[in-house]
Formats: C-alpha cells, sequence, structure tokens
C-alpha cells in the first residue's frame, strides 16, 4: 500500500505534536509527510526528519505536493477557510479543535466540506479512546440504571505566559473576527465533548438548551474559570466545570450519572471507573485510536471515522451559546490570588467547586460561589447561519 501524502498546517505550538505524530505514522508506512504550511519554514531538527516541501500559501502547497490529507493546526479563526480550501481540492481534512470559533462558521465549513464530498475527522482525540464505545455499551446494558446526568469536571493550570502563547490566546476576538479561546472551548473542550458523546447528545439537535457562567481571574478576555449546562433532548443534563487558575492541577474526567450507579472516565488517561448498586467498584484501562491513523484506515479499508463534523455539533451549540453571552467577569480582586514564584492566579476553592459541580450537576451560582454570573441561552436565539 504506498503511503498516503500529507500536509501539515501549523507546525509550532500545538502543531509539533501532529509532526510527531505523523512522523510515527510514517515510520509505520501508513503516511508521507509531504509538505508543511507555515510562514516561517522550519529546520530538520523542527521537522522531525528530512524536510518536505515548505510554503506560507497553502493552496498552493496542496496543489505541489499532491497530498491527499490536510492536517489543520493552526488559529482558530483561520480553520473554516483553511478546510474548506483543501476542501475544494478534493483534499480529506484532520480539523484542529475546536473546529469552528462560531456555529455558523462551522457550518459553513461543514456544508463545504459535505458539497465536496471529503471526509473531515475533527481532532478532539478523547473520542478516539476505546473506552467511549466500552462506556456506552456498559450504559446500554443497564450497568448503571438510567441515565439521569453527565457531569464534567477539569481543574488546571496555566500560569500568565500561557495566555501570550500567540495574539489569539485568551481573546474572544481579535481584528474583529471571533476566536472564544476560553477554557470550555479550547484547553478544556475534551470534557464538553466526551460528555455530550457519552450522554448521547454529540449533534446540534440534541440540544434543548444552555446555561453558562463564564468568569476569569487572569487579565484576559476570555473565561478562565467557567461551568456549562446543557439541557438535552432526552431530558438529562450535561453539566461541565472548568477551570485554568486551580490550586493542583488534576486529571480532567466526565461523570455518568445513573439511577443505579456512576461510571468515571478519566478521557486523558483512558481509565474507567464502574461503581454500582451491589458491586464492588471495577476499573478499566482502554487504548486508544489515533485519528489521523483512522482517517487514513477510512480512506483505505472504508472504516467509520471516529468524529465527523456531525458528532461535534452539540459542542459548536456550546461554543456559540458561550460567543453570544456577555463578555466574561473579572473576579473580583478577593476571588483569586498570584501564587509567590509561580507567575499565576488561583482561586481559592475552585478546585472543590469544579468537583461539586460535575457531581451534583450544579453550575458554581448554586454551589453558592458568589462571583458567578449565569446566562441561560434559548436555543431559538442560537444562529445556525
Amino acid at each position: 500500500m504506498s503511503r498516503v501524502p500529507v500536509v501539515l498546517a501549523g507546525a509550532r505550538g500545538h502543531g509539533r505534536w501532529h509532526v510527531a505524530n505523523i512522523r510515527r505514522l510514517e515510520r509505520a508506512g501508513l503516511v508521507r509527510l509531504a509538505g508543511i504550511c507555515e510562514l516561517t519554514p522550519l529546520n530538520e531538527e523542527e521537522a522531525g526528519g528530512e524536510l518536505p516541501e515548505q510554503s506560507p500559501d497553502f493552496g498552493a502547497l496542496l496543489d505541489s505536493t499532491g497530498a491527499r490529507i490536510a492536517v489543520i493546526c493552526t488559529p482558530i479563526p483561520t480553520h473554516t477557510d483553511l478546510a474548506l480550501t483543501a476542501a475544494r481540492r478534493g483534499v480529506h481534512l484532520l480539523l484542529e479543535k475546536p473546529p469552528a470559533p462560531s456555529y455558523a462558521e462551522f457550518r459553513r465549513m461543514a456544508d463545504g466540506v459535505a458539497e465536496a464530498g471529503v471526509a473531515c475527522q475533527v481532532g478532539f482525540q478523547s473520542l478516539g479512546s476505546h473506552a467511549v464505545p466500552a462506556i456506552r455499551a456498559l450504559i446500554a446494558e443497564g450497568a448503571v440504571g438510567e441515565v439521569v446526568g453527565v457531569g464534567g469536571a477539569g481543574a488546571w493550570v496555566r500560569d500568565e505566559a500561557y495566555f501570550r502563547r500567540a495574539p489569539w490566546a485568551g481573546r474572544r476576538r481579535l481584528d474583529g473576527a471571533d476566536v472564544i479561546d476560553g477554557a470550555l472551548t479550547n484547553p478544556l473542550a475534551h470534557a464538553v465533548a466526551t460528555a455530550l458523546a457519552l450522554g448521547g447528545t454529540a449533534r446540534a439537535e440534541d440540544v434543548a438548551g444552555i446555561e453558562t457562567e463564564l468568569s476569569h481571574a487572569n487579565d484576559i478576555e476570555a473565561d478562565d474559570t467557567s461551568c456549562v449546562r446543557v439541557t438535552t433532548t432526552r431530558g438529562h443534563r450535561v453539566t461541565v466545570a472548568a477551570t485554568l487558575c486551580a490550586e493542583r492541577a488534576g486529571e480532567p474526567y466526565v461523570l455518568v450519572h445513573g439511577s443505579s450507579g456512576r461510571i468515571t472516565f478519566w478521557y486523558k488517561q483512558d481509565r474507567v471507573l464502574l461503581q454500582r448498586a451491589g458491586h464492588g467498584p471495577e476499573e478499566f484501562e482502554h487504548g486508544r485510536t489515533d485519528l489521523l491513523e483512522n482517517l487514513v484506515d477510512h480512506l483505505t479499508t472504508g472504516a467509520a471515522l471516529l468524529v465527523p463534523p456531525a458528532g461535534t455539533g452539540a459542542f459548536m451549540r456550546v461554543v456559540e451559546a458561550i460567543r453570544r453571552a456577555p463578555d466574561p467577569e473579572p473576579l473580583p480582586d478577593g476571588a483569586w490570588r498570584p501564587v509567590p514564584g509561580e507567575r499565576r492566579r488561583v482561586v481559592p476553592g475552585i478546585d472543590g467547586l469544579v468537583a461539586a459541580a460535575a457531581d451534583t450537576l450544579s453550575l458554581y451560582s448554586e454551589l453558592g460561589a458568589p462571583w458567578a454570573a449565569r446566562t441561560e441561552h434559548p436555543l431559538k436565539e442560537v444562529s445556525t447561519r
């Protein structure tokens, strides 16, 4: 089997992970790194080996390399236009999350990709975990009774430099374009997407209502301490709480609440804990399918895509609600403190609030946080175009 030629757009920052992953699949004989699109060319060390063709012109690079797959890991506002540039050339896509900064841009991308007849995989790596179908099977067999809700928790530590890593970091808008780089939409977006997927509410039409509470301790536009609650058409709630101002960094997780038990999924570790009535706790570790490898498999053998755009529609409803919400409120001075010698800010007590939100499906305001400001988003007001 000939190796599939791949072009990577955005090879620095998080793009370094994609360089290493493409090289891994190259060594396995599955792909060939045919080109890199960057404003400043990479050297051999940065490229992880012999330099492929490089150009700042994405369309021209796709044409000259004969790429069959494009991996797009560029600033969020550029995703849609670059995806459509590839789609018009018949080039299939691995598009980093979040796929777009607004629901209208998401629909423009998804509709254009569908019209072009190319495959598109959205880069929620957690949805490639073998734990996801395993948990769905546990739910289907009634291991925890009826699902009554899903919680998600992400308590992370990020210093001030994190919000200066790129001109768009921590921004809601840049040069008139939406960015929406908040805790729930970018660094902890996996918690939101995974919670929605495990609740059987991955599609846009599965969402009945959304509530948000958005705030920030850092000197940024976007949210760094926030939560969202989605009411689904199935009648249960999905609540995800996130912060980048934790007292201690924790492993993010999703918690499926059943009428007779619960399932905890630490999605970065592919680890599952099943707790149910009449049984002792059971823990499982699972493997993971790489999303680029799955895309190659889809093109060569017809395997089903793990994360097609339709499977991220509910997540994009959340992005749209956050985009349309009032700008996040800065936390009052007494609600956060600097950490000496670490150049970061901490919200005292936030670790417990994040865990409690996932455990009770409550918002911060309902848990007694005096600084939390709730916004309800009637779905009829969410733009679909």
